[in-house]
Formats: C-alpha cells, sequence, structure tokens
C-alpha cells in the first residue's frame, strides 16, 4: 500500500526550475571550506584562488572540473577542494547532477556529494554519492538526531544495509547512519567513469528521500527537455529512505557539497581490511602522501547542476 501511495504523490508533483548551477556561473554559487577537515583526513582544502592558480577548478566547453594535486609530494595532507553551495534547500526540492566523470577507484580516495543542514547532526545529512578506496559501488547514506529509522518498502532496487539514521545509534557503528547501497558497478568509481557517466536524481518530499541513476542512454525525455518528473518513465529509485522518520523534523536547510578528502574517519579506518590497498602501503597517510600520480582520475566532471521545487503535491 505504501509502496502505490509513494508512486502516486511522485507521479503529480510538479517541478520548476530554482538554482541553474551553470558552467559561467558555478563556482560563484558556492564556498570554499578551508578549514580543518571534519572527518579528520589527510587533506589540505584550498581556497577559490588557489584552486584556481594551480588548476584544480577550471569551467570551459560547458563543463565544470573539480580535481585534487596529483603532481606533488605532500607530506601535510594532499591539496583539494571542498565546495558548500550558498543556498540550502528543503523538502519539495529535486535535485539533478549530470555528470561525466567522478573520483575513480583511487586508494585513499575519500569522494562525496552529499548535503547537509545546519547544527549537524540536527539538520540531516543526505549522502548520494560516497564511497571509499577500492569500493565498486555507490553508499546512499542518511544521518540525522536520534528518533529516525527507515525499513524497506520494496520500491528500490537497491539493499537495506542499515536502518537507523542517528549517529550514535547503540547497535551500529558510530556515523553509520541508515543505508542503502546498490550492487550497480556503474553508479560508482571506475565503473560510472567507464560507461561515460550519467546523471543522478534526488528527490526529497515530507514522505520520502528518494535517489536514481541514470546511465548514458537511459536518461528520462523528461528530464532532457528540462521538465523533470519522477514518473513511471523513471523506474525504481536505487534507494528510497522512509519508515518511521519524521522528514521534515529531522531534515532543513540542506546545502549541497562536493569533496575529495583522504583517509580519515573511513577511507583510512578500513584501509588495513583492503587487500589492494594495504599491498601498497602499510599507511593510508604515507600512500596519500607519497604518490601524487596515483590521484589524477580523482576529479569531478561536472555537466549540469539543476535544482528543482514543487509547485504542487498530493493532499
Amino acid at each position: 500500500l505504501f509502496s502505490l501511495f509513494s508512486f502516486v504523490n511522485l507521479s503529480i508533483a510538479g517541478y520548476v526550475l530554482k538554482d541553474d548551477y551553470n558552467s559561467a556561473s558555478f563556482f560563484n554559487m558556492f564556498d570554499f571550506f578551508t578549514e580543518a577537515d571534519p572527518t579528520h583526513g589527510f587533506v589540505q582544502y584550498i581556497d577559490q584562488g588557489s584552486a584556481w592558480n594551480t588548476g584544480l577548478i577550471s569551467n570551459s566547453n560547458g563543463k565544470v572540473y573539480i580535481g585534487v594535486d596529483h603532481t606533488n609530494v605532500q607530506p601535510n595532507g594532499r591539496p583539494s577542494i571542498r565546495l558548500t553551495s550558498k543556498a540550502a534547500y528543503n523538502s519539495g526540492s529535486l535535485v539533478i547532477l549530470d555528470l561525466d566523470h567522478m573520483p575513480g577507484n583511487s586508494c585513499g580516495s575519500w569522494p562525496a556529494y552529499w548535503m547537509v543542514g545546519p547544527s549537524w547532526p540536527n539538520g540531516g545529512e543526505i549522502d548520494i554519492i560516497e564511497g571509499v578506496n577500492t569500493q565498486n559501488h555507490n553508499a546512499m547514506t542518511l544521518h540525522t538526531a536520534d528518533g529516525c529509522s527507515i525499513y524497506d518498502n520494496g520500491n528500490f532496487t537497491g539493499s537495506l544495509y542499515s536502518d537507523d539514521c542517528y549517529v550514535n545509534a547503540a547497535d551500529q557503528t558510530n556515523n553509520l547512519g541508515c543505508q542503502i547501497s546498490t550492487s550497480q558497478y556503474n553508479t560508482y568509481g571506475d565503473g560510472f567513469n567507464n560507461v561515460g557517466g550519467g546523471v543522478y536524481a534526488m528527490e526529497w518530499t515530507d514522505e520520502a528521500i528518494s535517489i536514481w541513476f541514470f546511465q548514458r542512454g537511459t536518461i528520462p525525455s523528461n528530464i532532457q527537455s528540462g521538465n523533470p518528473s519522477p514518473d513511471a518513465s523513471w523506474g525504481r529509485p536505487l534507494s528510497q529512505f522512509t519508515g518511521c522518520c519524521d522528514i521534515p523534523e529531522f531534515f532543513s536547510d540542506n546545502q549541497i557539497v562536493f569533496d575529495v578528502t583522504f583517509c580519515g574517519d573511513w577511507a583510512g579506518s578500513v584501509w588495513s581490511s583492503d587487500s589492494t590497498c594495504s599491498a601498497l602501503s602499510g599507511s593510508c597517510t604515507d600512500y596519500v602522501a607519497n604518490n601524487p600520480q596515483a590521484f589524477s582520475n580523482a576529479y569531478w566532471s561536472i555537466n549540469s547542476l539543476q535544482v528543482f521545487e514543487q509547485t504542487a503535491k498530493s493532499s
């Protein structure tokens, strides 16, 4: 019953363009985060001027490039970019990202495309694309304050990995959150890049947060026409987060974030259990510091990013 209700609710929602992060204005619509990495990564986040001067960002031919330093040994952390949108979004948002390329499978890297609210975790966090090291599929996750959990409603193609979104849930690893993963290799890293990328769509309503991925050649016509509508032509999403969670209570004023960090709380903590990476070095930070060439593929290439606002929803 809930699955049918969700489908009907999504199908009648109308959306209009709210913000267009085109290549010409892209970097002016984001702030450059330059503080210490909250996830304790082996990284130096640099400012906009330094990023332009060192070639870590660019915009040409309608595309946006966001990369990391891949030429120098960096004993104090690898220079990288962390962008946070100046605008914040709420329920009733549909975020459409067309990516040519995302950071590939590099040992030590931890790329993410996500959204986060103020006073974390009280405003919530939505991880749309995230992974570490040699991970070959996408892991989509919500992080919240206490009181939000999800269940498998049968309306998504991924697999429910953890169901408590609370960052300090007693029966889960610290900050695991509620996670839905997919076994599709074309959704992340090298597998994503090998098929020429595609489109990620995230719809945030009062009832659910849903994430779709469309490979080239399968992108719905209403996305291509600039009038996206999550209808039957979209099929089931990779993930749909719903259940015992009042979404408007736990998610508000989320900003869009792109970043690549290294090692830290996730990529570093699982280094020794990754046979490929641990064979390269006994230390994640030593490897990242001394092997710049390993990160030439650790970049985002963005065709477009647009945020649409819901104009109609079911009663």
